[in-house]
């Protein structure tokens, strides 16, 4: 008895060993592979594109393309409350990343997917943006250099297209940065001369914002305040500009387009003038003093940076006469404050990437590499939640700020190769969560310790969700570069 039985458990293992070399044959044959055999890039993009597409889906509603903030993939509901235009900006960026990657896999010579996807996605980039007219609203605004009416990105959703609150607090220019970030990234990708227009136009309004007032000892004082409603200057509202400054200067470079300068005398610290400049020149000017304001405001001695100037005068925005005319009164600020988040030394760390491109200038290599090794130092923390893998803050919207420096650290790869190990730690999280977690299309909050067990606990902000498509698709393209 014990013989047969012994024989039957062999003709089993026998029959069970076939049929997983019948079906591995079989997936061969018929042209496909399985995950784990597929090249990492092509697998980061096709897990970008899946994860897009399910949020797409899940997030937005109506023709109008209203995004909620959260879907909970357990339970298929999505809530009531409308994602801010911050938000909504996650989307486009999630659009923007899987276009790149699919022409660079196309330029590493396989055009199979752009050829298949990449109308797709850039109809639903054309979608999104023509949808993010819903946050737009018109206002007046008095600033440091002159009065005009601008019409702008609202924190929060319009009943109508063009019908956003946007005055004083009821827009941030952090807001138009990222949207200015996107556009370009569009611009770039689709040749649609749309896309720059409006990232000029957002340019221009978010510099409209510069602080360019003296101080006693005769210095520009600088810095852009949160918002045009406020007087605290923060790394989130000068940090992400300086990327975007560079590529309007590299596109623009060797052209003779010329662009109005306004500012104020440097002899008098009163009279406003304005001057002609080549564009190519004003961008990469204001690039070079927004870095040099951060840095010389906000970075830390541990090398990391913080994340606002407090301690404000005038405490509120003010108006002052020159001349009979209204100005805005320039901000002092003399108190550095924390916390240090991971995107306030990401976009810095892109910042020094994308001047130390164009410039050459070996300082920017210098405090790239020193800004890429604190950071991570700071932020990554080696095995506490699973062993062999690096945990980062995940609290209120730091997943979404963990991907900008994941972006500032493959954006410095090519000066500094040493962050290819801080890269790959996000790859290796994100492949993680997909292998133990993903769920109806979706990866949780958490990457590394996975879903709530209460199943009504499981919403997912839509944010955090196109965010971690962006990343994938961000890994998939350096993967193909690299």
């Amino acid at each position: 008895m014990m013989k047969l039985k012994k024989s039957m458990i062999i003709v089993m293992g026998s029959l069970l060993c076939f049929f997983i070399y019948a079906c591995d044959k079989a997936n061969s044959d018929d042209g496909t592979t399985p995950p784990e055999e597929t090249d990492l890039a092509t697998r980061s993009l096709t897990r970008a594109m899946e994860i897009t597409d399910n949020a797409l889906e899940a997030y937005f509603t109506g023709s109008g393309m209203t995004m909620a903030r959260y879907y909970n993939p357990y339970t298929d509901q999505r809530s009531n409350e409308i994602g801010s235009v911050w938000m909504y900006t996650s989307a486009i960026e999630a659009v923007t990343a899987i276009l790149h990657a699919l022409e660079t896999e196309k330029e590493q010579g396989d055009a199979s997917r752009y050829n298949a996807h990449f109308n797709r996605y850039e109809q639903e980039l054309m979608k999104l943006c023509d949808a993010a007219d819903y946050y737009l609203g018109t206002f007046t605004l008095t600033s440091y250099t002159g009065t005009n009416e601008w019409t702008v990105y609202g924190v929060n959703r319009g009943n109508s297209k063009g019908g956003a609150l946007v005055e004083g607090i009821e827009n941030v220019y952090d807001d138009q940065m990222w949207l200015i970030r996107e556009f370009l990234e569009a611009y770039k990708v689709t040749g649609n001369e749309m896309f720059l227009e409006k990232a000029e136009y957002l340019t221009e309004y978010v510099l409209d914002g510069w602080d360019c007032t003296f101080d006693a000892n005769g210095n520009e004082i600088g810095g852009i305040p949160w918002g045009p409603g406020y007087v605290t200057k923060h790394a989130c509202s000068n940090g992400p500009m300086i990327s975007p400054l560079v590529w309007l200067h590299e596109l623009y470079k060797g052209k003779s387009d010329e662009i109005t300068h306004r500012y104020i005398d440097e002899t008098d610290r009163r009279t406003r003038r304005t001057i002609q400049m080549n564009k190519s020149d004003y961008y990469l000017t204001f690039a070079e003093k927004i870095y040099d304001w951060q840095k010389r405001s906000l970075l830390r001695s541990d090398g990391v940076y913080d994340d606002m100037m407090g301690g404000c005068t005038p405490g509120s925005p003010q108006l002052e006469q020159i001349n009979g005319v209204s100005y805005r009164r320039g901000i002092i600020c003399n108190d550095k404050a924390g916390p240090a988040i991971t995107y306030n030394s990401g976009t810095m760390l892109s910042g020094a990437a994308d001047l130390y491109r164009v410039t050459g200038d070996d300082k920017y290599r210098t405090d790239g590499a020193a800004l890429a090794n604190a950071s991570f130092s700071f932020f990554a923390r080696m095995g506490v939640d699973v062993a062999g893998h690096y945990t980062f803050d995940i609290s209120g919207f730091r997943n979404w700020f963990n991907g900008v420096l994941m972006r500032g650290y493959v954006d410095f790869y090519p000066s500094y190769k040493e962050t290819s190990e801080y890269i790959d730690a996000f790859q290796k999280n994100l492949d993680y969560a997909y292998e133990h977690f993903f769920y109806n299309g979706f990866l949780p909050t958490n990457l590394l310790v996975g879903w709530n067990r209460d199943r009504g606990k499981n919403n997912t902000e839509g944010m955090f969700t196109f965010a971690f498509a962006a990343e994938y698709a961000v890994l998939s393209r350096y993967e193909q570069t690299k």
